[in-house]
């Protein structure tokens, strides 16, 4: 390790960073609206992105700076029990490929801006409506925390904030300054912002990870050295080989599939899809976003690269950014974690205006302000953005950084309790509304304590999210098992309220709806959901 800050590596960070800013505020005159006072403009970049467009967006949106540190630590930690990140994103594709054209017709049809819109007017029920955004608000706001706990990453390698015993102040202002510039450009300019910047990071962290998979085994002496090294390792550590052991293969399973069902059900993933202009988009997105999963596979592998190279580091999270430092000359350092800092900035953009508009359309408007104007509610959007990452940034400088990994997990956990509305209400009308909130309170009570008893060698709880499987004796990841209870209890609560004809609610929308593209005739683009459509069945 360096000794000292590396004013090159800075240098060149710094210089990636004030391009990347001025791009932000530059990007509110990039395809100016006539009325930008509207959350469609604001929180959806007016539902105008085209297929490169959406794929950066969507790429900067799923993989943040925490996958490039996490997943190549994942690997350096544990072997290659960490490259389930790599199946669950192949997973992903194809399950996204038959309910987010759909959820996007329904939207661009209703004006739905967030899921919760949606499950508000598929199921006519506010309170299931509720239940999905303020899961997806917890579930987003440790999302945001850990895209600082990127940043902090690359700047204590650089040297920059000093050590441990430095004034907190002086050791966070680099961190202070770059959320307060993130605020600024996303506050003036909304989704258009990390849209932009997104082909800048994209770009980077492409360049970076081509240059990494040749440069660095080049210097190690090939692939062979570096697997025979990391072998090594894990041999004299007891983990016997770097394959999960047969025991681990249930949790490796299970953790891939649950999290291949979470990922689109995270508001920040459903912003970008709803952002762009057609179906069609959305259809062509899922058949090239499979390129970032040729990217992942890539970068894990950075994590055997970090054992062949020696990194000692006592937070795995430096691992990545340490080896950076090591291997690459100062200037292309300087590259890498620019890539990485712009990496957090992107995502964690989106995630704020997803959190914010989850506020605005389904606690501020729903319950608080129904008749709140659609300027009131891009104000009240923009504040809220603001105030989420003021939690993020309190979140992560005065706790812990493990705590911020744990109740991400844990996030992820919860999430996945939104599915069965979500992507059930959009292929069926069969499940109750009441069925479908008791089966989310089943599965966030169960995940919750299951998550809660889980302890690790640095904590008593929430320290992992693999748990034995009730009935099967296997351990497993307890996101799925907890959608498992939520699937079983409503499909048996749906029969037996079905049985006694308990009020089902209104549904606003109709089968065309679910098939509709823009400029299709009888389209209403951009309605309040109060005022587009007419109640349905499907």
């Amino acid at each position: 390790m360096k000794d000292g800050v590396n004013g090159v590596a800075l240098g060149v960070f710094i210089f990636f960073f004030l391009a990347v800013t001025v791009m932000g505020f530059l990007a509110a005159r990039w395809r100016k609206a006539e009325n930008e006072a509207s959350l469609d403009e604001w929180g959806l970049g007016g539902r105008s992105f085209g297929t490169w467009v959406t794929w950066f967006l969507l790429g900067g949106d799923l993989y943040t700076a925490y996958t490039f540190v996490a997943v190549p630590a994942a690997i350096y930690a544990a072997g290659a029990a960490g490259f389930f990140a790599v199946p669950y994103t192949i997973l992903v594709y194809p399950l996204i490929f038959t309910f987010l054209p759909r959820l996007w017709s329904v939207s661009h049809k209703h004006g739905y801006v967030t899921t919760s819109d949606f499950v508000r007017g598929r199921f006519g029920s506010k309170g299931l409506s509720l239940a999905v955004a303020v899961t997806g608000i917890l579930a987003t706001m440790p999302y945001i925390a850990l895209q600082l706990v990127g940043i902090q990453a690359v700047l204590d390698v650089m040297g920059v904030g000093g050590g441990e015993n430095t004034n907190w102040f002086v050791k966070d202002l680099p961190l202070l300054i770059a959320f307060a510039v993130l605020a600024a450009y996303t506050y003036s300019s909304g989704l258009r912002a990390p849209a932009l910047i997104a082909f800048v990071k994209d770009g980077l962290i492409y360049l970076v990870i081509a240059v990494a998979i040749i440069y660095i085994p080049i210097k190690l002496g090939g692939f062979d050295d570096i697997f025979t090294s990391a072998q090594d390792k894990f041999t004299k550590a007891g983990a016997g080989s770097l394959a999960p052991a047969e025991a681990g293969q249930w949790g490796y399973a299970t953790l891939a599939l649950g999290s291949a069902l979470a990922l689109f059900m995270y508001p920040h993933s459903i912003t970008a899809t709803l952002s762009s202009r057609s179906r069609e988009v959305i259809r062509r997105n899922t058949t090239i976003l499979p390129l970032y999963s040729l990217m992942l596979g890539l970068l894990a592998l950075l994590g055997f690269m970090a054992i062949a190279a020696g990194v000692k580091v006592d937070n795995g999270q430096l691992a990545i950014p340490q080896l950076f430092e090591n291997m690459f000359p100062d200037w292309f350092a300087g590259v890498a974690f620019a890539a990485i800092g712009i990496g957090a900035l992107v995502p964690a953009a989106i995630m704020s205006i997803a959190a914010a508009n989850l506020f605005t359309r389904n606690i501020y408007k729903d319950f608080l302000k129904p008749d709140a104007t659609p300027e009131q509610e891009t104000k009240v959007s923009k504040l809220v953005s603001l105030l989420v990452k003021v939690g993020a940034l309190a979140f992560v400088l005065t706790m812990d950084k493990t705590v911020a990994i744990n109740f991400q997990l844990l996030g992820g956990i919860w999430i996945l309790q939104t599915m069965p509305a979500l992507v059930g209400g959009l292929f069926t009308r069969w499940f109750h509304r009441w069925a479908l909130l008791a089966g989310w309170a089943v599965g966030m009570v169960y995940g919750t304590a299951a998550a809660y008893g889980v302890a690790s060698p640095t904590q008593k709880h929430f320290g992992g999210s693999s748990k034995e499987i009730p009935g099967l004796g296997e351990i497993g990841y307890i996101g799925l098992t907890a959608f498992v209870l939520n699937v079983v209890v409503t499909v048996v609560l749906t029969f037996v309220l079905n049985a006694v004809k308990a009020p089902a609610g209104i549904d606003e929308t109709s089968p065309g709806d679910y098939t509709a593209d823009a400029g299709d005739p009888g389209v209403q683009e951009k309605l309040p959901p109060a005022t587009a459509g007419a109640p349905g069945g499907h």
